[in-house]
């Protein structure tokens, strides 16, 4: 089998059981996908269905079907950690031994100090918390005296929110800047700004979101695809992820439908190479706020939308649906956790087959890079 383009849909969070070795990271009983169908059993994703969603485990609540539009299975991550950058870097055929530090406890002073050193402001917080817990806590101080909230999770994140007038965004994105330059050294996934508006008791975070990511620290599926003459459009979070490495067009967006359209409008216009997605609503404004009924609201959001991709899907096109990690809304906790994620892999009028259980997220990569006829980067399987 061979195509010209391929599609790969990230569904940010979406989570089909965990993982063997969920307990090491405290992610035992996880299913977020499972968890939302028990919690809402009156939703229906009938054209997931159709692609064979139902068919794979962990996807108990959907209707399994015989012969199903897309090829199914469930994906392990072979990376150590449940993180957005790990996930993404594994599907493009980057894996990492080791897991990107967290800080439990904050940030040490071989951090902070040069941050608050070389920005001139002190910092508050300086903890884990939820980013929507911490500015309704810190938001007020903040406002004050115009001193950042950083603020870290489970995940080896960076993060710094600011009231969009306190601190202008290009400000923020200044700070976030100077963070990444002093984390590097300290491989810290990511740094994020995180801008608010409103006022004491109703702040509320805006769609002005900026990841900082390292870049990764060898060749990927992206890289690949770029040198042999091909676009690659990253939509949404994706030039974050990779630092924009490997991606010959970027597409901003601010929530999952504005993505799915820039998605629609890529695939008119691009007719090969790579078009790459992320949709983060999911995990970023239900999974880690547990919030299963709004998570549930934005699969359905989504579903309704894919009969104008999948007609926009040419027989030389592979297109993919998957996910980078779970973030299950009704554990106690609100971060990522460590899961299997679905894939579809759908082929215009090609019956769909049961793929199995993958041993890695970068099978993708390397079915991608074969059905290019691209030389693949010696990890994973081809599904082909």
């Amino acid at each position: 089998m061979k195509f010209k383009r391929a599609i790969i849909l990230i569904l940010d969070g979406l989570g089909v059981g965990e993982l063997p070795d969920a307990a090491q990271y405290g992610d035992q009983g996880s299913n977020t996908l499972g968890h939302i169908l028990e919690a809402v059993p009156e939703m229906r994703l009938n054209n997931f269905e159709r692609l064979g969603l139902g068919n794979i485990q962990g996807a108990a609540g959907l209707k399994p079907v015989p012969q199903a539009l897309a090829s199914w299975a469930r994906m392990a991550e072979t990376s150590a950690g449940k993180d957005t950058t790990s996930g993404h870097w594994e599907i493009a055929g980057l894996i990492l031994s080791k897991p990107f530090p967290t800080f439990p406890h904050g940030f040490p002073p071989e951090i902070m100090e040069p941050f608050e050193r070389r920005t001139g402001l002190k910092a508050l917080g300086n903890k884990p918390a939820s980013g929507t817990e911490i500015i309704k806590e810190l938001g007020p101080e903040h406002v004050r005296t115009g001193m950042p909230i950083v603020y870290t999770s489970a995940d080896s994140v960076f993060q710094i929110a600011a009231h969009e007038e306190v601190i202008p965004l290009k400000r923020l994105y200044d700070l976030c800047i100077t963070a990444r330059e002093i984390t590097r050294p300290y491989h810290v996934g990511r740094v994020i700004a995180r801008p608010f508006l409103g006022k004491e008791g109703a702040f509320y975070r805006t769609a002005n979101r900026r990841d900082f990511s390292l870049s990764p620290p060898e060749e990927t599926m992206l890289d690949r695809i770029k040198k042999a003459g091909l676009p690659v459009v990253g939509i949404g979070k994706i030039h974050d992820i990779f630092a924009g490495r490997g991606l010959t067009e970027s597409i901003h967006t601010e929530n999952n439908v504005e993505g799915l359209r820039e998605t629609q409008r890529s695939m008119e216009r691009i007719k090969e190479g790579l078009i790459f997605v992320n949709l983060v609503d999911f995990d970023m404004l239900y999974g880690h706020r547990n919030d299963p009924q709004g998570f549930a609201r934005a699969l359905k959001e989504v579903d309704e939308y894919l009969p104008r991709l999948l007609s926009a899907t040419r027989p030389d096109d592979l297109f993919i649906m998957t996910a980078d990690h779970g973030c299950d809304p009704m554990t106690p906790s609100t971060d990522h956790s460590r899961e299997y994620v679905p894939l579809l892999a759908y082929v215009p009028g090609l019956i769909g087959r049961d793929l199995g259980t993958r041993k890695t997220f970068a099978d993708v990569s390397r079915t991608i890079l074969e059905g290019m006829g691209l030389p693949p980067l010696g990890v994973g399987e081809a599904f082909l």
